[in-house]
């Protein structure tokens, strides 16, 4: 087409795309204009010319764009197929979005013709699904590449060859059942966004050769395992995102060798216990998340290593008691969550109780027991010393200063008992029926007045049974107490 060897012609060497062997600016933003496709406005910018194809209805790429084009946004359209070469040649093209269209096809080489591309967006083509070896041949130069939501089964290992300058891949919200192996390798890759798709594990190799990757999202997969050394080449990573999964144990050397991480998030999964080993080499650590667990038991120095961390999560488990041991020697940090866990609040955590005055970096720890202080926040609940210096459980103080001196707990249990064995012997045995519609009776009792004289007669003689059966069990009472005064 002629706009495209224009644009060989004005635009060679690619190093001056706003002007052109002394093609004044202005000259540059009226081509932009003028060769604006139909559907589309165009406008000039500092980098060059701006497309805006968005919402316009198009079923098919537009034959031509300006050459001077380096943004164009295809956003929400119709369109199906692309084909071979299907922008033409753009050298200055910098940007192509192609998000929330019906694309079910691409063709290799579709992109041949944009040297300068650094940024493409096929995010939410739902009907995409598979992607050829050869897609993205000829973009040396793509820096990010936006693959999400598309219902991709898998990437082809060699899709991502092509791409030697790639720097971030977003590919949340697809199928993938294991983290692709299209992304061995990549050498230059920085940020990787895998997200909500069906991974169900890491294996060892599958994040081989990612050496510069300083972030990786894995949350809200199915993620159950995740193998010893999986993260062995990935010594520069920062952030690393495993929350939402269903990891119920982990290797020991899961996070060996991540000697730069900042974040953690670990919440959401199925983890009974914390191991002092998974975090041995993380002492650049800030932030961890072992939330929404089911967490029991925290090994003693598990925490030891962490002295940088800002804020560590043990909410939402199943904690009864955490041993200040699981924070020596000489830690520091600044937040710790711990509500929602059903603690026991005995001198096992008066040290906690003492941070927390101390600090203020701690709230609303509830106790569920012991039972005299089940309810209260912990710091509230008092522990005192005993003659010897040793602090006192809550259970024990609170029984000795409530009650002081002998108990008369023994003599109610003794009436009590007499009572109960008295009431049984005495109880007359009713038919079945009669048991059976007690319940009825007593709703309906106005229905007694309608009753025969001889059920008024059999009335009385009830009364009489339980008012000897009273006096016998005063009697019974009296000679309790006075055998427990002897």
């Amino acid at each position: 087409p002629l706009t495209t060897v224009l644009c060989l012609f004005f635009f060679w060497p690619l190093s001056r795309p706003a002007v052109v062997f002394g093609l004044p600016c202005t000259l540059a933003t009226e081509a932009c204009l003028q060769a604006c496709p139909a559907a589309c406005t165009c406008s000039s910018v500092e980098r060059g010319c701006s497309v805006h194809c968005d919402r316009a209805g198009l079923l098919r790429v537009p034959t031509e764009f300006p050459c001077e084009a380096a943004s164009i946004d295809l956003d929400r359209n119709g369109l199906r197929i692309l084909g071979e070469r299907a922008f033409g040649t753009l050298p200055s093209l910098r940007r192509l979005s192609l998000r929330h269209n019906n694309l079910s096809f691409i063709t290799p080489g579709a992109f041949k013709g944009l040297p300068r591309l650094a940024e493409l967006r096929l995010a939410h083509n739902g009907e995409l699904r598979y992607l050829h070896a050869r897609t993205f041949a000829a973009l040396g130069r793509l820096r990010r590449l936006d693959l999400a939501a598309c219902r991709l089964f898998s990437v082809p290992e060699r899709l991502l060859a092509e791409l030697p300058a790639l720097r971030e891949l977003t590919a949340f919200d697809n199928l993938f059942r294991r983290v692709p192996a299209a992304l061995r390798g990549l050498a230059n890759l920085t940020h990787a966004h895998l997200e909500r798709s069906r991974i169900e594990a890491v294996a060892s190799s599958s994040l081989r050769g990612l050496r510069r990757l300083r972030s990786l999202s894995l949350q809200a997969n199915r993620v159950r395992a995740v193998h010893a050394g999986a993260f062995g080449d990935c010594g520069a990573l920062e952030h690393l995102l495993l929350n939402d999964n269903l990891l119920a144990a982990l290797p020991a050397a899961a996070f060996r060798g991540l000697r730069r991480l900042r974040t953690l998030n670990l919440g959401g999964n199925e983890l009974g216990h914390v191991l002092r080993a998974w975090f041995s080499d993380l002492e650049e650590l800030e932030l961890l998340y072992l939330d929404r667990n089911s967490i029991t038991f925290v090994e003693e120095g598990a925490f030891q290593n962490l002295s940088g961390l800002l804020a560590l999560h043990l909410n939402g488990n199943r904690l009864t008691m955490l041993s200040w041991a699981a924070f020596q020697p000489g830690f520091f940090l600044g937040r710790l969550y711990l509500f929602r866990n059903p603690w026991h609040c005995d001198c096992h955590l008066e040290w906690l109780r003492d941070w927390m005055e101390g600090s203020g970096r701690v709230a609303d720890v509830a106790c569920a027991s012991p039972g005299s202080v089940a309810g209260l926040d912990l710091s509230r609940v008092v522990f005192e010393r005993s003659s010897d210096g040793l602090c006192v459980d809550p259970e024990e103080l609170n029984f000795t200063t409530s009650r002081p001196g002998p108990s008369p707990e023994p003599v109610a249990t003794t009436v009590s008992r007499f009572s109960s064995l008295l009431s049984k012997l005495l109880a007359p045995r009713a038919p079945v029926e009669e048991i059976a519609n007690s319940t009825w009776e007593l709703v309906n009792i106005s229905l007694f007045d309608s009753l025969p004289s001889h059920g008024v007669v059999f009335l009385g003689c009830k009364v009489t049974f339980l008012f000897a059966s009273c006096l016998l069990l005063t009697l019974a009472q009296y000679v309790v107490f006075s055998l427990q005064r002897d």
